[in-house]
């Protein structure tokens, strides 16, 4: 078996990659030009290291190499060896609830263990000395599993929001809703609908969004709630934006007034099995906002869910109450600390 890693910065993407993505099912985050833009425009800049066996890909990992907060904000140079200790993160930045690790459904079950040592093993060679282990954000308990080992820190952190399709429609879903939820959602669409100041535009590949503006108003959203802990990742950029929404398997939902001004955006990742709500943010009312366009929001990504079929609609970390009060149900994440000593035992 082959192990790589790719900087999307300089390397072209690897051979396969697309069949991999849609093999193992991977959400429009994991496309090869998101990573490189996001690599080039982050402080902690991912990777992708890649297992082929038989001339196509297994397995692979989005990396970011994390280090001191004392260090520059920007990235090193492509291919300038980090001199400070640092630490690898196997993360998808952009992709609440999901682990940064995937595998080809042709790999066992049984083998997959292995495979993951073996990836630790690769990056303590190719990343150096310097590296002090590995840290696995968002897994489910079967990834938590796969990663648990002597010397190994397991630890159940904190819920992603799913809500499961069982319904024929997202009138199906209000009605399954407690009674006052049920009769505070018709009340929110009924005001919607009625209000001759709101405009609302949804669907695919948008090219008619102001890029800057949606940028500063998800930013905006970001510092209000303020930053989690620990968390690595550097604000989202206009330039990956405006690569992001113009994608056809991402879905952007605006919400503006007569004037113009934007109120609301949210993102949505189109999936066959799981779409994922994604990028939210809004005015307050405080601000000229609606405080009813977010429930709107998750009722037009349930309606999505029942026409396209799928298995379920993620919703991402955070406001866990208030999601368990729309019917969403939270699956456990935990994270995994990997010291260097430990790597690939």
């Amino acid at each position: 078996m082959k192990f790589e890693i790719l900087d999307p910065r300089t390397d072209p993407e690897p051979a396969g990659w697309a069949r991999f993505r849609a093999k193992a099912r991977l959400h429009p985050v994991w496309g090869y030009e998101l990573m490189r833009l996001e690599a080039w425009l982050a402080r902690n800049p991912p990777v992708l290291v890649t297992a082929t066996a038989d001339g196509a890909i297994v397995a692979a990992m989005s990396v970011l190499v994390c280090r001191p907060r004392l260090s520059p904000r920007f990235a090193p140079l492509p291919g300038r060896p980090l001199l400070r200790p640092f630490w690898a993160e196997v993360y998808q930045p952009w992709l609440s609830g999901y682990p940064g690790v995937a595998f080809s459904p042709d790999v066992p079950a049984g083998d997959r263990r292995e495979l993951l040592r073996r990836f630790e093993r690769h990056l303590r060679f190719r990343l150096g000395p310097g590296l002090l282990g590995v840290l696995y954000r968002a897994l489910g308990e079967e990834f938590a599993a796969l990663a648990a080992g002597p010397g190994r820190l397991i630890k159940a952190v904190d819920t992603t929001a799913i809500l499961e399709n069982t319904f024929t429609t997202e009138e199906d879903w209000i009605a399954s809703l407690d009674v006052n939820r049920r009769s505070s959602m018709r009340r929110h669409t009924r005001k919607l609908r009625d209000d001759p100041t709101l405009v609302v535009r949804g669907g695919p590949g948008r090219t008619d969004l102001d890029i800057v503006t949606i940028t500063h108003l998800v930013n905006h959203h970001r510092t209000r709630f303020g930053k989690a802990k620990l968390d690595t990742r550097t604000p989202p950029a206009p330039a990956y934006f405006e690569s992001f929404v113009r994608r056809p398997d991402v879905h952007t939902l605006t919400y503006h007034d007569d004037q113009g001004t934007l109120l609301g955006v949210n993102t949505m990742l189109d999936h066959p099995d799981s779409p994922a709500l994604q990028h939210w943010a809004a005015l307050t009312p405080e601000e000229g906002g609606r405080r009813q366009i977010y429930f709107d929001s998750y009722l037009r990504g349930v309606r999505y869910m029942t026409q396209r079929g799928a298995k379920e609609l993620s919703a991402g970390r955070g406001m866990g109450e208030l999601k368990l009060n729309l019917g969403f149900r939270p699956r456990q994440l935990h994270v995994a600390v990997v010291p260097r000593p430990v790597l690939g035992r």
